[in-house]
């Protein structure tokens, strides 16, 4: 009767763990199917811009505009601007007319492009996904303990699939940012990339 009784717990625990992982694996798939659409409309081809207000313990509030066209964003607030063509990142401060050229990291593109995460959530993260309202929201969590955003919240609209709020975990501190306004349109790649001539007075610090 005791082996009986062990057998019986065995198998409904087995059962249990088997519904529990065939739920995961569904939940991950849907995350990953609203993330592959959302990726679409906000990555096609010709570009698109927004507004965007970013939010965190270091540098409180920040508001500005984004460009975007694949992995090429060109970010404007009032303190600052941003250039960066997939590779090479210029940051322009106005208070000190210098401009910072660097070779920015996951976390740094993030901060400034609230889109990035169309280019990481491919590799590297568990996903799942809840729904509330008229918005689904994707729990991302790195699988790597070195991955410089170790977690993430993404709130889609899912009727058109535009994101409206992209939360993220850096260092262990918590940065949120806003969208609004998404506009889809055709941009030039001259954008993405910082012209010395518009800005002759400005110091140029190479920090590559």
């Amino acid at each position: 009767m005791r082996r009986l009784f062990l057998g019986i717990i065995i198998t409904m625990c087995m059962a249990w763990f088997g519904v529990s992982t065939s739920a995961a694996q569904k939940n991950d798939a849907a995350a990953r199917k609203i993330l592959d659409r959302t990726a679409k409309v906000i990555g096609r081809s010709g570009g698109a811009s927004a507004s965007f207000t970013m939010s965190n313990a270091s540098t409180g509030t920040v508001s500005g505009t984004i460009a975007i066209k694949g992995n090429k964003f060109n970010a404007r607030t009032s303190q600052m601007t941003v250039w960066y063509n997939g590779k090479t990142q210029w940051t322009y401060m106005k208070k000190n007319n210098e401009v910072n050229v660097s070779t920015p990291t996951q976390a740094q593109q993030q901060m400034m492009n609230p889109y990035s995460f169309i280019n990481i959530y491919k590799t590297g993260y568990k996903m799942s996904a809840t729904t509330s309202g008229a918005n689904d929201e994707v729990h991302l969590v790195a699988q790597n303990k070195n991955k410089s955003i170790a977690e993430m919240y993404i709130t889609i609209n899912r009727k058109t699939g535009v994101p409206s709020k992209v939360k993220m975990k850096h260092k262990g501190k918590w940065s949120t940012i806003t969208v609004s306004n998404f506009s889809p349109k055709s941009l030039s790649n001259a954008i993405f990339t910082f012209n010395s001539k518009d800005y002759p007075t400005a110091e140029v610090i190479d920090l590559r």
